[in-house]
């Protein structure tokens, strides 16, 4: 498996304290360990992402657990409320330790 890419979109502006939508997406396969592989008939192992965390300026803003019904590429959607400029660091990690982070950046006026 490639390694997952994630995506994010957040406004590149805003005004203080507006309420911002925030979109994440990641390629992963969100495997739940439930289905066989179709050639050998072994299970597939359980392989998903299981926590996600936002930080804006190191204060998590949103995070929640994730399980294997979960389907794949996860899209998560919410919204944080901005006061001062600054950068929004995203965190996917796997069941087997992976991490996978991305961060963006946004200006308030």
């Amino acid at each position: 498996m490639a390694s997952p890419k994630p995506r994010v979109k957040v406004p590149k502006k805003a005004d203080k304290g507006e309420v911002i939508t925030i979109k994440t997406l990641i390629s992963h396969p969100m495997e739940s360990g439930q289905r066989k592989d179709k050639k050998t008939g072994e299970l597939i192992p359980r392989q998903i992402i299981n926590k996600f965390t936002c930080e804006f300026d190191g204060q998590v803003v949103f995070s929640c657990d994730l399980d294997p019904a979960v389907s794949a590429n996860p899209y998560l959607q919410f919204s944080a409320k901005v006061d001062n400029s600054g950068t929004f660091k995203f965190t996917w990690v796997d069941d087997n330790g992976s991490v996978y982070e991305t961060e963006k950046k946004i200006m308030v006026e």
